[in-house]
């Protein structure tokens, strides 16, 4: 899951480089983090956050076809 965001993430932003993706454990599920420059944080989120909620859409679909629960957060 942690490369799929990476990648939609770097394709998305003018500076790719600066992306960063981490991931960890809780009991709700796997938690990723998503990182991205000051600059690029519109281009990830979108007007009204329709692109957040869209890569949410993809790997949450991902994510079930592996029975596992997945929450992004956008940082």
């Amino acid at each position: 899951m942690k490369e799929l965001v990476e990648v939609i993430a770097k394709s998305l932003v003018d500076l790719p480089d600066k992306v960063v993706v981490t991931e960890h454990e809780t009991e709700k599920g796997l938690v990723l983090e998503l990182k991205v420059d000051p600059t690029d944080m519109g281009k990830v989120i979108g007007k009204q956050g329709r692109i957040a909620k869209a890569i949410r859409s993809v790997v949450k679909a991902a994510a079930s076809r592996e029975d596992k629960k997945v929450i992004i957060e956008i940082e």
